[in-house]
C-alpha cells in the first residue's frame, strides 16, 4: 500500500464529520465548505507532518478548529460590508466610542466610592441578574436589608455620576417617621 492510497483511506471517512463541525462552527454552508477544503489541503500537504497515529482524526479536527478559530478571528476585526439599498432607514453613522469609555470610567469611579454593602448587593443584582431574594441568600441578610442597600447604592451612584459635582456634597433630608 503507497502512501497516498494510506491517505485517502484515512481521510476520505472522517470528511462528513468535517462538515458538520464546520457548518456548526460558522453557521454557514458555503463558508463551511471552504473551510473543509482547506483543511484537507493542510493535511494532505502535511500528511508527512502527523505522528504516526492510527486514528488521524484528532490531528484532522485540530486543523479545522484553528483553520476556523482563525476566520472567525479575522472576520470579527473586518467591518461587515452593506449595500446601501440594503441599509433601509438604520443610521450609518455611530457615536463616539470615547463617550462610552468616559461614562465606563466614570460608573467604576463612582463604584470604588460606595461602601463595600452597597457595592455587593448592586453588583449581585445587577450584574449577576440575581433576585433580591437568592442576592439576600449570598449575603446572609434580609431581604429588605438588600432592597434599602440598593436603592441608597443606586441613588448615590446616580449622584456620583450626574453632571451636577456638587450634588454629591450636597446633604440631603431624609424624613424619619
Amino acid at each position: 500500500m503507497d502512501m497516498s492510497t494510506d491517505m485517502v483511506r484515512s481521510i476520505e471517512p472522517v470528511i462528513p464529520a468535517l462538515r458538520r463541525y464546520a457548518r456548526a462552527l460558522l453557521r454557514d454552508r458555503s463558508a463551511a465548505d471552504d473551510l473543509v477544503q482547506d483543511c484537507l489541503e493542510r493535511a494532505v500537504s502535511r500528511w508527512h507532518q502527523r505522528r504516526n497515529e492510527d486514528d488521524v482524526r484528532p490531528w484532522i479536527f485540530a486543523i479545522l478548529h484553528n483553520l476556523a478559530m482563525t476566520r472567525l478571528r479575522r472576520a470579527s476585526q473586518r467591518p461587515v460590508h452593506v449595500p446601501l439599498d440594503d441599509v433601509g432607514g438604520t443610521p450609518l453613522a455611530l457615536g463616539a466610542p470615547q463617550e462610552d469609555r468616559l461614562r465606563y470610567r466614570d460608573l467604576l469611579a463612582g463604584l470604588s466610592k460606595l461602601s463595600e454593602d452597597q457595592r455587593t448587593v448592586l453588583l449581585l443584582v445587577t450584574v449577576e441578574e440575581l433576585s433580591y431574594a437568592d442576592a439576600a441568600r449570598v449575603l446572609g441578610v434580609p431581604i429588605g436589608t438588600v432592597m434599602s442597600r440598593l436603592s441608597r447604592a443606586r441613588e448615590r451612584l446616580f449622584r456620583l455620576m450626574s453632571a451636577d459635582p456638587a450634588a454629591e456634597s450636597r446633604p440631603t433630608l431624609r424624613s424619619v417617621k
